[in-house]
């Protein structure tokens, strides 16, 4: 069994950024995307999470059960009812798409992508007139791609054409959301867009993304950089497979690679990554430790967070 304080760490996963007004975090303004907490219904969304995830975890018959099953795309690999269970909360808390989010921001192209399984998933692109590459953003695991995609300009500005989807089952997305079948869309889309000839290929992955493109594409040389903001060391500690262990997909050369993390994020607090940056810096990998990041998306002030997509495009763009 898991100690109480672990739980407690467990149930602060889910408390990512959302766009909406509705969500347990609020934005501070409409055209600023950084976040604070709503201190009068967290508590009680991680009492209840709590309460489940003990349960839970004393249940690995359904853990057992997924792994036998992991030729279908969407089977659960995170316990039969834990996995699904978590990812309808993420997705509640997500909320519905919402077309008017992205009316003002300009070159923006509704797109689709269908999987080998058939499923569509939708999302945007963000489109540069003289591009030096691409850069496919994958977001937390309470956001939809409508909610960011204004943010992301400042990457488009850069000479970037910008790729933001929702995860499969989310949004504007068909199917049922399971880790191991977003993995598998990541790798596809990756591989799709290599396809198009880009002469940067650069992912940015934010909290559970950084999870997702580790497992899709970490160990490959599909990309060209990859940013991992905030994600954690390992989510076995969860009741998932080892071999979805962020850290287990760290190439042996990490130099294409930077860990963000910050000594604000309580979210995804500095300790659970400890790993991933130890064996990071051991492989050259860079890592960004600042003292005034939250997790992404929840950072005190604006020029913070623009603070932090400064540092992110300058390692991304980099020759």
């Amino acid at each position: 069994m898991k100690s109480a304080k672990s739980k407690q760490r467990v149930a602060k996963l889910v408390c990512v950024a959302s766009a909406r007004r509705d969500s347990p975090l609020e934005l501070l303004s409409n055209d600023k995307m950084f976040c604070q907490r709503n201190t009068s219904r967290l508590p009680a969304v991680a009492s209840l999470l709590v309460i489940f995830l003990v349960w839970m975890t004393s249940t690995v018959s359904g853990a057992r059960a997924a792994l036998a099953q992991e030729a279908d795309v969407e089977s659960a690999v995170c316990g039969a009812i834990r996995e699904p269970f978590m990812f309808w909360l993420w997705r509640s808390m997500a909320g519905s798409p919402d077309p008017k989010r992205v009316t003002h921001v300009k070159d923006l192209e509704p797109i689709h992508f269908k999987t080998r399984d058939a499923t569509e998933l939708g999302g945007y692109k963000l489109a540069n007139t003289n591009p030096k590459g691409y850069l496919l953003v994958a977001q937390g695991n309470a956001m939809l791609a409508d909610q960011l995609a204004a943010d992301l300009q400042v990457f488009r500005d850069l000479g970037l054409d910008v790729y933001i989807f929702d995860y499969r089952g989310y949004g504007i997305s068909k199917g049922k959301s399971r880790l191991a079948a977003i993995a598998a869309d990541y790798a596809e889309i990756v591989s799709y867009l290599n396809t198009l000839g880009y002469a940067k290929r650069l992912l940015y992955g934010i909290s559970m993304g950084g999870i997702i493109l580790l497992n899709a594409v970490g160990r490959s040389q599909a990309y060209t950089r990859l940013v991992v903001d905030s994600s954690p060391s390992r989510i076995s500690d969860f009741g998932c497979p080892e071999r979805y262990d962020p850290v287990v997909h760290l190439p042996e050369d990490s130099s294409r690679l930077m860990i963000v993390t910050g000594s604000r994020d309580e979210v995804v607090r500095p300790s659970q990554m400890d790993e991933l940056i130890r064996v990071a810096r051991s492989r050259r990998g860079r890592v960004l430790q600042d003292n005034e990041f939250a997790h992404p998306y929840q950072d005190l002030s604006h020029a913070t967070h623009r603070r932090r997509q400064n540092e992110v495009a300058a390692f991304l763009l980099q020759d």
